[in-house]
């Protein structure tokens, strides 16, 4: 009976008015972001972060899943009508979407992308919510070295984020690892690393590195962009739409595809690119017409997108219940959770069921609103991506400094944005990728806090780490999941050298 208290409870706080105003906020602001190249999905949520702090946890929620699912469909508009991706969820669209535009049928390709990205979601999200629970009651039997088995699998996520240059991955996630020792010792309570500096005695704040790393970064590429006159073409978007045979004909398309993305998005480290071209070939594979395949075929088009949002429903299973991120926005979200004071894992759906609950329904209802704004945003797509970076640049400007200085109230906050978003720019101009660095940051301290605590129990003997089946295993799939890019570099090397 309490199980369902807190179910109606937290679909309640969903449905609120406050909750749905925030939601529709983040599905609107998702699919501009996405669609526009020079904002990403990952800058949305993170620059979402801070504007959402004094919400409560359900409402902050409801606008970053909002921002999360808008903005991966919206990546769909841009790949569709001008050939450039607008995240890189949407790179496989491409291999269909611009032939489609050249045929004069985008409006028929981007009504397919909506609809597939809603049945993705939607698929994904009754996963979330039936596998989560079940994976978070297994995993109440988790102790201190579980727990950093877990943190250390987590870490190993680096492998997938660095996109083939996993040395660079490396180099990234040990700066996040020092970056994360700063402040007070939470065991002996001596002070690291804050060279005698009283703002860092807490360590750095989570928030304005969130926002100079991944969105202020991005303001300086996209400025030097505009410096140099690079701009987007407007597509145009034909007036033929989806008829009711075009989404008859994909439903097995649409469920074998939703299915791919919603298994890949629960194993950390494989990416939402590994399940978009994975269902793209399957759906070939499966076709009647595989000769279409390459020259503006729906059928593409519907496995690409419903993979791609069902990924998103996917990676929020691992995240809520270990507190393992499967990609670069969950990893933000990661953050997100904890700045609002809820550690993701077991105990999350322990000690706050409602907001649990709530969180799933505001997934199940940013789907929704994302086929609604979806369908009226197809009609001015052409528009949308038009808008000039001269225009946007300034305004993103502003909320990176609102974002950074408004949750301390810190000026030494904006320091703080700053040196990240000029790392963060380096970093993008030096090839180097930024999640690890994050994630780094992020999962040291529950990493540190455990492997301590293990220590402590077992009396500094280490066997406790292999004596557990479940932390020995675990231990064990890192290893392998961190050594599989150096093998397959390794094969690769060797193929091309025969």
């Amino acid at each position: 009976m309490t199980m369902l208290a807190n179910i109606f409870d937290g679909i309640g706080i969903a449905l609120s008015m406050g909750s749905l105003l925030a939601n529709l906020m983040g599905v609107v602001l998702g699919i501009i972001f996405g669609a526009l190249p020079g904002l990403t999905a990952a800058m949305g949520v993170a620059l979402l972060i801070p504007l959402t702090f004094g919400m409560a946890p359900v409402e902050a929620f409801s606008a970053l899943l909002g921002m999360y699912v808008g903005a991966i469909y919206g990546g769909c508009i841009t790949a569709i009508l001008v050939g450039t991706p607008g995240t890189v969820s949407a790179a496989a669209t491409m291999l269909e979407g611009p032939s489609l535009t050249a045929r004069g049928e985008s409006r028929r390709a981007l009504d397919m992308a909506t609809w597939a990205s809603f049945i993705g979601g939607t698929v994904s999200a009754l996963a979330l919510v039936s596998v989560a629970p079940l994976l978070a009651r297994a995993a109440m039997s988790f102790g201190a070295a579980e727990y950093f088995a877990v943190a250390v699998f987590g870490l190993t996520v680096v492998a997938s984020l660095s996109s083939g240059q996993l040395v660079k991955g490396l180099i990234a996630a040990a700066a996040g690892l020092f970056l994360a020792t700063i402040g007070l010792d939470p065991v002996t309570g001596d002070m690291r690393n804050t060279f005698d500096n009283p703002n860092l005695f807490n360590g750095l704040s989570l928030v304005p590195v969130l926002v100079g790393l991944f969105a202020m970064s991005q303001v300086l590429v996209t400025i030097e962009d505009v410096i140099r006159g690079v701009s987007l073409k407007e597509g145009t978007v034909s007036k033929r739409g989806l008829s009711l045979k075009d989404l008859a004909s994909n439903t097995v398309n649409f469920i074998r595809s939703s299915v791919i993305g919603t298994l890949i998005g629960i194993i950390p480290a494989t990416g939402v690119s590994a399940a978009t071209f994975l269902a793209y070939s399957e759906a070939k594979r499966f076709s009647k017409t595989p000769e279409m395949y390459g020259k503006g075929c729906l059928e593409g088009i519907a496995a690409t997108e419903s993979s791609n949002n069902a990924v998103c429903g996917g990676a929020l299973i691992p995240l809520l219940t270990l507190g393992v991120p499967g990609d670069i926005i969950t990893a933000i979200m990661l953050g997100a959770l904890m700045i609002q004071g809820l550690t993701p894992g077991p105990l999350l759906f322990v000690e706050h069921p409602v907001t649990v609950y709530g969180i799933f329904a505001a997934f199940i209802i940013a789907n929704i609103l994302m086929l609604v704004c979806g369908l009226i945003a197809v009609r001015g797509a052409g528009k949308i991506i038009a808008i000039p970076g001269a225009v946007l640049m300034p305004i993103v400007i502003t909320l990176c400094v609102v974002g950074g200085y408004a949750v301390n109230s810190s000026t030494f906050d904006l320091l703080i944005v700053a040196i990240f978003g000029t790392v963060g720019y380096l970093m993008i101009k030096c090839d180097f990728p930024q999640p690890p660095l994050l994630l780094a940051m992020i999962l040291e301290p529950i990493a540190e806090a455990n492997f301590r605590r293990a220590l402590t129990i077992s009396q500094n003997d280490y066997s406790i780490f292999y004596t557990s089946p479940v932390a020995c295993i675990i231990l064990l799939v890192s290893l392998i999941v961190l050594l599989k890019p150096i093998y397959d570099d390794f094969r690769a090397g060797r193929k091309a050298a025969a």
